[in-house]
């Protein structure tokens, strides 16, 4: 049932990412659009891609979400970057004042950065699951070979991400017409 949920998603993220996610021509970021976006260009991990990005059509999505994450009973911020095109959600990240670190303030304590029409869920755990496209040569768009999902568990002694469980499923398959 899990993979027919990620299909589901995949193909209604794919199908709904360019429009319900960019911004109209001339619309106006929201502040928190304007303060994750600042924060990203200013984190010096951010890849080069996802800046230059942010520079030009993509854009952090306007649905950032505020969940506990890491267990310490305050809200992280889980922030997706968009392509403004047909690729969806490219980035990921999760801010958080648990860093380990007194006074660190609000900081990236999770980062995927090379996804292709990705998508995220968090269950009522709190666990984060975030899955992406796997495209084999000749596949449409509609389409691809495989989707990998990822679910992440918090170290907290370590005070990060680590990966709880990689699976790969076969991609949708869509009847011919």
């Amino acid at each position: 049932m899990r993979r027919g949920r990620i299909a589901l998603a995949v193909l209604a993220a794919a199908g709904a990412a360019v429009a319900a996610f960019a911004p109209a021509a001339g619309a106006q970021m929201t502040e928190g659009q304007a303060f994750f976006t600042q924060r990203l260009l200013d984190d010096p991990q951010t890849s080069r891609n996802v800046a230059e990005l942010l520079r030009g059509e993509g854009f952090v999505d306007r649905s950032v979400a505020f969940r506990d994450l890491t267990g310490d009973k305050k809200p992280e911020a889980l922030v997706r970057v968009q392509s403004g095109g047909a690729a969806g959600t490219v980035a990921i990240y999760v801010f958080s004042t648990d860093t380990g670190r007194r006074g660190s303030g609000l900081q990236a304590v999770f980062r995927s950065q090379k996804l292709y029409r990705g998508f995220t869920t968090v269950d009522d755990e709190g666990v984060l699951s975030y899955a992406t496209a796997r495209y084999a040569p000749g596949n449409a768009l509609c389409c691809p070979a495989m989707l990998q999902e990822t679910s992440l568990r918090w170290d907290d002694r370590r005070h990060r991400f680590v990966i709880g469980r990689r699976t790969e499923a076969p991609g949708p398959v869509v009847p011919a017409a």
